[in-house]
């Protein structure tokens, strides 16, 4: 009796076990269709809310998706452009709060769209690894259809982590600004189950990396911007975080400015939310993204 009692236990663990991995590999995978809001982005509209002149563009992805993005032009006839990248819960409206001190500075502007459920019901999030192929689509559209030669990136949270990995891997991008970046993919989702669910890391987050790998085709350690962001020298990057982050903590940016390389800066933002650093003192926050690509690039 004790032994059948015994048995059922461990059944019963095992079951409750895998069965709680597959759920929370499955919130990982699967993509809210969320909407922008004047608080968390401030502009929810077109670029023309702002006065900015812009095009409706597509570019398409090595693994088939077409992307909608918006192409801000400078006035003066130059070959620089920022590529403004977003969250993962976002969308191209994210970075519009920096969109017009950027094209007043003389930088053409690529907002982009991501993959997302919006375009096809089944594509899920995989926190950087297959978005990894629209960062570089957009490049490549920069490159080929609108002749840059002198590219910037300004990524936020899942964007800025995915761009720091591109950034490593591809020389065209010359400077980098990097705002609530996650320095290590299983650590911030670790930390927002304790938060969200209050859930240990052991025994259930390995079960569900393995299950978040396997079933969204990735490979974890790809997806660690902490192992790539040394790569990025000698270009510099500029690292913002802020230390009231509910959603990425504030040490993720320090782990980041502690491993990359020089030329790097950081702002550490007193007080700022998770992106929200625009909202916290938009004068600072626009002056700093400028003044740092109009040193570098």
């Amino acid at each position: 009796m004790i032994k059948k009692f015994t048995l059922f236990s461990v059944l019963l663990f095992l079951c409750v076990y895998f069965s709680g991995a597959w759920y929370f590999s499955s919130k990982i995978l699967i993509l809210p269709i969320t909407e922008c809001t004047q608080a968390r982005f401030v502009f929810c509209g077109e670029p023309s809310e702002q006065g900015l002149s812009f095009e409706e563009v597509f570019f398409n992805t090595d693994d088939g998706l077409t992307l909608p993005a918006w192409y801000m032009p400078a006035d003066n006839d130059t070959h620089k452009a920022i590529l403004l990248v977003h969250g993962r819960t976002a969308n191209r409206t994210e970075g519009m709060r920096y969109a017009k001190a950027i094209v007043a500075a003389g930088y053409n502007v690529l907002a982009i769209d991501q993959r997302h459920p919006r375009q096809d019901p089944a594509i899920i999030s995989t926190m950087g690894y297959h978005e990894k192929k629209d960062v570089t689509a957009a490049l490549n559209y920069l490159v080929d259809e609108k002749n840059i030669n002198s590219i910037g990136v300004m990524g936020f949270s899942m964007g800025a982590a995915t761009s720091i990995i591109v950034m490593a891997k591809d020389s065209r991008i010359k400077a980098g600004v990097f705002s609530g970046s996650y320095a290590n993919s299983m650590d911030v989702l670790a930390e927002q189950a304790k938060v969200l669910y209050g859930l240990p890391r052991y025994p259930l987050m390995p079960m569900v990396a393995k299950f978040f790998a396997w079933r969204g085709d990735l490979e974890i350690d790809e997806i660690n911007p902490e192992k790539y962001i040394a790569n990025i020298s000698p270009r510099p990057v500029y690292i913002m975080h802020g230390t009231a982050d509910k959603t990425v903590d504030f040490k993720h940016g320090q782990r980041l400015f502690s491993a990359a390389n020089e030329p790097k800066q950081f702002w550490q933002a007193e007080g700022g939310e998770h992106t929200k650093l625009w909202q916290l003192n938009p004068e600072k926050a626009e002056n700093s993204v400028v003044d740092f690509f109009n040193r570098y690039l």
